[in-house]
C-alpha cells in the first residue's frame, strides 16, 4: 500500500490559483478575521466551486509559521476524484452492469474507509459523496480500507439529489435507498438491475429530499434490541447481496467476482 501523506497549499494566490486549475481540494481553512480583495476572490471561488472551508483560530498556523500562509492553508486530496459520468461511461463500454454506491453524510473517516474496502472486494464501480459533509480522504481513511481508497473511482458531486435524477432518468439506473423506515427487506427487491444504492450516517439518516427520489427503500431486518448496524457493515451487507443475486443469475460460483471473471476496479 502507497504511503499517506498530506499535502498542503499555502497563500491566497497559491490557493486561489490552484482552485482555478482544478485541484483537488479538500477543505481550506481561513484564519478568522482574515479579509482583502484577494480573500474576497478566493472567497468567491469556494462558493461557486462548493469548496469546504472552515475558519479557524491563528493556532491552528503555528506549525506552518515558516511558510507564507497568509492565513490561508488548503488541503489537497491525496487520492484524485474521479467524474462519474464517465465511470459509468467506461462501465457500459465494457459491457458490464452498473453498481454504484452513494453515501449521504457519512462523515466518520473509518466508517467510511470499511464502506470503500467492501465495496472494492465486491466489485462495486464507485464510491460517490457530496461535497460537503462527508468524511475526506484521510490518513485514518486509507489505512481502514487496506488501501482500497487507491484503486476503486471516488467520485465527488455538488448535489447528490441532481446525480440520483440523473442516475434514474438519463443513464436508467435503479436508486435503491437503505433504511429503517423502509417496508421492504434488502433480499425481495431485484439487484441484478443496473444499480445505485445510498447508505446515510448512522446518527441522520439518508436525507428526506433523498429517501423522496429514489425508486425503492429497503431495509436489513434487526433482530436484536439493537436499533441499527453501523453503517460500514450495513453497506457491506446491501452490496454483497447484489454480489449474491448477480451470481446466482449468471450461475457462477463463489469463486468469481462480481461480473463472472477477474474485474479490476476502474
Amino acid at each position: 500500500m502507497a504511503k499517506y501523506r498530506q499535502e498542503y497549499i499555502f497563500g491566497l494566490r497559491a490557493v486561489i490559483e490552484a482552485i482555478q486549475q482544478e485541484k483537488e481540494i479538500d477543505k481550506v481553512m481561513l484564519k478568522q478575521g482574515i479579509k482583502g480583495e484577494l480573500f474576497q476572490t478566493l472567497f468567491a471561488l469556494m462558493r461557486e466551486r462548493g469548496i469546504p472551508f472552515q475558519y479557524v483560530p491563528e493556532d491552528v498556523f503555528k506549525p506552518f509559521a515558516d511558510r507564507n500562509h497568509q492565513g490561508v492553508l488548503a488541503e489537497v486530496a491525496p487520492v484524485p476524484y474521479q467524474d462519474i459520468q464517465e465511470v459509468l461511461d467506461q462501465v457500459i463500454a465494457k459491457g458490464e452492469v452498473p453498481l454504484v454506491l452513494i453515501l449521504d453524510r457519512v462523515t466518520d473517516v473509518r466508517n467510511f474507509g470499511a464502506i470503500v474496502r467492501s465495496a472494492a472486494c465486491a466489485g462495486v464501480h464507485a464510491v460517490v459523496i457530496p461535497n460537503k459533509n462527508s468524511a475526506k480522504i484521510s490518513s485514518d481513511a486509507i489505512k481502514t480500507s487496506a488501501g482500497a481508497l487507491y484503486h476503486i473511482p471516488v467520485c465527488r458531486v455538488l448535489n447528490l439529489k441532481k446525480l440520483v435524477r440523473e442516475l434514474k432518468f438519463e443513464r436508467k439506473m435503479f436508486v435503491y435507498a437503505a433504511t429503517e423506515k423502509a417496508g421492504k427487506l434488502y433480499t425481495e427487491v431485484d439487484m441484478t438491475l443496473p444499480l445505485a444504492i445510498v447508505m446515510g450516517s448512522e446518527d441522520k439518516g439518508i436525507d428526506e429530499g433523498l429517501l423522496n427520489i429514489v425508486n425503492e427503500q429497503i431495509k436489513i431486518p434487526l433482530k436484536g434490541e439493537i436499533e441499527s448496524l453501523n453503517v460500514s457493515a450495513a453497506a457491506a451487507v446491501m452490496i454483497f447481496e447484489v454480489v449474491r443475486q448477480r451470481d446466482a443469475s449468471r450461475g457462477t460460483s463463489r469463486g468469481t467476482d462480481l461480473f463472472g471473471g477477474k474485474r479490476k476496479p476502474l
